[in-house]
């Protein structure tokens, strides 16, 4: 799918920069950190990509990762998914070459919470070495 049509599912404007961000992102097989981007993206203002990936998450077209790395990264969310519990997958770190992947096929079980407590967000990282470094 191109950016725009995913801007235009999402109902979020299509500006230039916002269609460089998530173009990158669209073509990355691992998470991104603001740092990875903004070296990809050398001629495009930092401000600018921050503000982006923040108008991103709200509008669910990204959602972001705390791998422990210490940096949060960010991945286009799956065709579909409105970040509802239901959509919430693991996380895969490699604590060799600090890449984080999403892992679309491994769901977060459901989560019984006691009365009165609100779900806001899960984060669930399995660490280890990725196909690359385990050669």
């Amino acid at each position: 799918m191109q950016p725009e049509e995913i801007l235009n599912i999402k109902k979020v404007k299509n500006t230039a920069v916002r269609t460089v961000v998530l173009r990158h992102l669209l073509k990355q097989e691992k998470a991104q950190s603001l740092k990875d981007i903004e070296n990809a993206l050398a001629y495009t203002d930092r401000s600018s990509i921050f503000r982006t990936l923040k108008t991103f998450e709200e509008n669910k077209v990204i959602h972001s990762i705390e791998d422990g790395s210490g940096m949060t990264k960010y991945a286009v969310c799956a065709e579909g998914c409105n970040c509802d519990p239901k959509d919430l997958h693991y996380h895969f770190y490699c604590t060799k070459c600090d890449k984080t992947f999403c892992l679309f096929d491994v769901p977060i079980p459901k989560i019984q919470l006691p009365e009165n407590f609100k779900f806001q967000q899960a984060n669930m990282v399995v660490k280890g070495l990725c196909n690359n470094c385990n050669k």
